[in-house]
């Protein structure tokens, strides 16, 4: 820990920090725990995902094995535009699904995110719990820290660590407010962070993107984001994880367990804060995220203007389950969004964000009794 760092916690023993850094893991712990066994979801507020459907296309004029989902992420060749989103680490139990996540990554040669490397900041023991590189070393890796990090004095440097901790491809910096303000041990500190996110974005060599953690992204935020030299967003709109209810099921007052449950339903929906980033931020990287289970899911969100489609909760829970599940579960996503280009005939990527084949969920295709063109959605 430097002097900087030092500084914010005064009179800090290395007995302290030892405590500070178990109170990470213990939180990691937690984590997985309840979001793999409690009902954690949204209430009525949903992903947005089932507004709109694919035409079918009855002759696609292409063949299945003409489809080739690959593409370009942050200089690696990929599979697919399928990304296991930022989830884990810091823990003995994080360790071992980072693991077997990146040999799943490396595999189907798609990209990966470690979760928070705060805790490895503080007890540098908890790094190999995040280093995976060697397990990965063709796919695009993105390290991972609070974006409440910055506000410390040594921020862009605590930044450019966890970058070089795991080798990574880029930085993703997580945006959490609310999690923050409900969290018992939360540091809801984000005053001047658009400043410093673009401090960081100046000084480092790696792309640095924003996360939001289950509340999405407003279009104002995107542009602001833009503005201050980010290269992208991942959304991760609601309608999936709330994390408000993982929180609220660690709180102990149960003042604060009513306030985090007022939130349950708060938040922008996925396909809203997709198509806002994407009309904010028109050239950069724009990743989905928020809910999404299927390849189709995939599909419709590129087909909205995503360059890539991330999945945190169904792929942790298909790791803890095994190498096997977690490579079928992989290898399902791929082949549901292969399947649905193929169906509204897209040969590519390109071919599947310019589909004119999707529409909102119950509009009329063409004119009554005629056969005329689907109606292009967004407009």
């Amino acid at each position: 820990m430097s002097e900087a760092r030092s500084s914010v916690l005064p009179h800090v023993t290395s007995e302290a920090r030892a405590h500070h850094g178990e109170g990470h893991s213990r939180r990691k712990a937690d984590h997985i725990r309840i979001v793999l066994e409690e009902d954690v979801g949204f209430g009525p507020l949903t992903t947005g995902l089932e507004t709109v459907r694919f035409v079918h296309q009855a002759l696609p004029e292409i063949d299945l094995a003409d489809v080739d989902a690959s593409m370009m992420l942050l200089g690696h060749r990929v599979a697919a535009p399928i990304l296991i989103s930022c989830m884990t680490g810091g823990v003995e139990r994080g360790g071992e699904v980072n693991r077997r996540l990146a040999h799943a990554a490396q595999t189907a040669g798609i990209a990966m995110g470690v979760g928070s490397q705060r805790a490895a900041l503080d007890d540098p023991a908890l790094a190999e719990t995040f280093r995976v590189r060697e397990l990965a070393p063709d796919v695009p890796l993105l390290a991972n820290l609070g974006v409440a990090q910055l506000a410390e004095p040594d921020g862009v440097a605590h930044a450019r660590r966890v970058v070089e901790m795991i080798g990574a491809d880029a930085l993703v910096l997580h945006a959490n407010p609310l999690q923050e303000a409900l969290q018992p041990e939360g540091t809801p500190r984000f005053a001047g962070l658009v400043e410093r996110i673009g401090e960081a974005t100046a000084a480092l060599e790696v792309p640095v993107l924003v996360k939001e953690v289950g509340w999405g992204i407003a279009e104002n935020v995107a542009r602001a984001l833009g503005e201050a030299g980010v290269a992208g967003v991942d959304v991760a709109g609601a309608g999936g994880t709330s994390w408000s209810e993982v929180e609220r099921r660690r709180i102990a007052d149960p003042v604060m367990g009513e306030v985090a449950a007022t939130f349950r339903d708060w938040g922008i929906p996925t396909v809203e804060s997709l198509l806002a980033c994407r009309r904010a931020m028109p050239h950069a990287l724009v990743i989905a995220s928020g809910g999404l289970r299927t390849g189709v899911d995939a599909a419709k969100c590129l087909a909205l203007g995503a360059d890539a489609a991330a999945f945190a909760a169904p792929v942790l829970r298909a790791a803890i389950a095994g190498p096997g599940p977690l490579a079928d579960a992989l290898r399902r996503l791929a082949t549901e969004l292969r399947i649905a280009m193929f169906c509204v005939g897209a040969a590519s990527v390109a071919d599947l964000r310019a589909t004119p084949h999707l529409v909102r969920t119950g509009e009329v295709v063409g004119a009554p009794g005629t056969l005329g063109p689907p109606v292009p959605f967004p407009s």
